[in-house]
């Protein structure tokens, strides 16, 4: 059985483990999969799921995964990259984009909406004053709530000292911070969570298997050179897999345990696209956490690279196993 934590200062009860939206869109899997994914997740208990229109057709493919069913759900969402060409500081693009979320979820409110990348002015310049974190889509925020049509507002972001200022700002009721809170990737721990905590926001994790990279094991790539990856980063690999032979664990089940040891964090998602996918990840999270000592040991482990190295990808690219050209353009 799933337990359920409080999200922050809204109240809202969320199973620990909850889903992802991003990987039931058609890019990454096939509608009759992603609706027996969604509905086994539903039948476990989960009772949270967050999407976004950046996620491609995730709110279309939830929408109809949902329709007719009667289960309690709470459902985020976020606003940022719709309608095109997007203009953040268009305040009727935004309400119709909100409009757009609740067509395609077949839903008449949303529990929590979300600023979608906040903290990254050259991807969605929100913001009018960048000190005091002002601008039109706090104005529809407040309009929408008002009229019921949102209950929560949010923040859903990639960067640590960026989102971590926001959530000082107290205007917002949750924060969804993805790729930096995990078995090896640790920086929203120094500023992102204790700000949040400091709102009594409700902290959600994503990405906490960071896309597949702690999901499965890739020693024959770390022992070819994985030239994506800094010498210590492969040897911060190499330590965490000799501790899963060590204890006889799987990556997939250490990692969220992990996430889930922490009672700061109210979730964390999971971005299972199939049944399989999310029946070990459920099976894992009903293990409760980790002990301490082991706990200790991934501190240790976490410690040999405290901080992402410069050019380290987001999702790191496991797949390419040669030809790798270099990073991207310079910026």
């Amino acid at each position: 059985m799933l337990k359920k934590r409080t999200l922050g200062r809204t109240g809202l009860q969320v199973t620990e483990l909850s889903m992802g939206g991003l990987f039931v869109a058609s890019f990454a899997a096939e509608f009759e999969q992603a609706r027996q994914a969604v509905q086994y997740a539903l039948k476990a208990g989960i009772n949270y799921i967050d999407t976004a229109p950046g996620y491609g057709n995730s709110e279309e493919v939830l929408g109809k995964c949902l329709q007719g069913d009667k289960t309690p759900l709470i459902i985020s969402t976020k606003l940022g990259g719709r309608p095109q060409p997007f203009n953040p500081q268009d305040a009727d693009g935004l309400r119709k984009s909100v409009e757009e979320s609740l067509r395609l979820l077949h839903r008449d409110h949303i529990d929590i909406l979300m600023i979608h990348e906040p903290d990254r002015g050259k991807q969605y310049d929100w913001w009018t004053d960048w000190d005091k974190f002002e601008g039109p889509v706090l104005d529809v925020i407040a309009e929408l709530k008002e009229k019921k049509i949102i209950r929560y507002t949010g923040l859903g972001g990639t960067t640590t000292t960026e989102l971590a200022r926001l959530c000082r700002s107290g205007k917002f009721d949750v924060v969804l911070t993805a790729f930096n809170y995990s078995l090896l990737w640790r920086e929203a721990a120094l500023e992102i969570i204790p700000a949040a905590k400091e709102q009594n926001m409700g902290i959600v994790i994503g990405s906490p298997l960071q896309q597949g990279a702690l999901a499965v094991r890739q020693d024959a790539v770390i022992k070819s050179g994985a030239p994506w990856l800094s010498k210590p980063r492969r040897e911060q690999f190499r330590a965490l897999y000799a501790l899963l032979d060590d204890i006889n664990m799987s990556l997939p089940e250490l990692g969220l345990r992990f996430v889930l040891s922490n009672p700061d964090i109210s979730c964390a998602l999971m971005g299972a696209r199939s049944v399989q996918e999310g029946q070990q990840n459920i099976l894992a999270a009903e293990k409760g956490p980790l002990p301490p000592a082991l706990l200790k040991r991934l501190d240790e482990i976490a410690a040999m690279v405290p901080f992402r190295p410069y050019n380290e990808p987001f999702g790191l690219p496991f797949h390419v196993t040669s030809g790798y050209k270099g990073p991207g353009l310079a910026h």
